[in-house]
């Protein structure tokens, strides 16, 4: 399959960059013409444990696939592909697994902390007092915070893209290690509920598939 960056990996089978967007969540919003604090981003990730919605994501090439999301905080996500894509990317149990529909080998899989979106997964999210901002501006219609793991800035960095009135985040985009960026944009979040632990669940996923 042609190498393409995908949310958290490399979707050739080897790692590919993670991007995605959880607009919703709104908070108050700031003054006219400021950027939002970073506190109030911190709280805005805080502020819920599982999520779920559709997707865009906006490849290097600029070719596009849609899907559904899932995201159980901390440290858990799941993006599901539509077809014609036959792909399934998951992190769960502090690992991220990528699985080709189109393939009879099990799953790709490596560390999550190894993709940006860690920083927006854990379990307290804080960009006042780590050295992981290295990006924060307004536009006069948005705020950008650009992240990304001080010890391993060779991980790449995730650029969140927020509206105010109310605050939402929109859009992020991921630079991987190469330099290629990927944009993923969702829509019709819904946040709260329940979701099974089973859709994160990666070695249940691979014993169903081996079905």
């Amino acid at each position: 399959m042609a190498q393409k960056n995908i949310y958290l990996v490399r979707m050739s089978i080897t790692r590919r960059s993670l991007l995605l967007s959880l607009p919703a969540l709104a908070l108050a919003a700031p003054a006219f013409g400021q950027a939002i604090p970073l506190s109030e981003i911190s709280r805005y990730f805080n502020g819920f444990s599982n999520a779920q919605g559709d997707f865009t994501q906006i490849n290097p090439d600029g070719s596009i696939a849609t899907g559904r999301i899932f995201i159980r905080r901390p440290g858990r996500v799941r993006f599901e592909y539509d077809p014609p894509e036959q792909s399934l990317v998951m992190a769960g149990g502090g690992q991220v697994a990528i699985f080709d529909g189109r393939s009879n080998q099990g799953p790709n899989q490596y560390p999550l902390r190894q993709t940006p979106l860690n920083l927006i997964l854990e379990q307290n999210v804080d960009f006042e007092n780590r050295n992981m901002v290295v990006g924060h501006s307004h536009d006069g219609d948005t705020t950008s915070v650009v992240a990304q793991d001080p010890e391993n800035p060779q991980y790449g960095s995730i650029r969140l893209v927020f509206s105010a009135n109310p605050t939402e985040l929109r859009q992020w985009v991921i630079r991987d290690d190469t330099g290629a960026e990927t944009t993923v944009i969702l829509g019709n979040m819904q946040f709260g509920g329940t979701l099974s632990a089973r859709l994160f669940n990666i070695s249940a996923e691979a014993d169903a598939r081996r079905r």
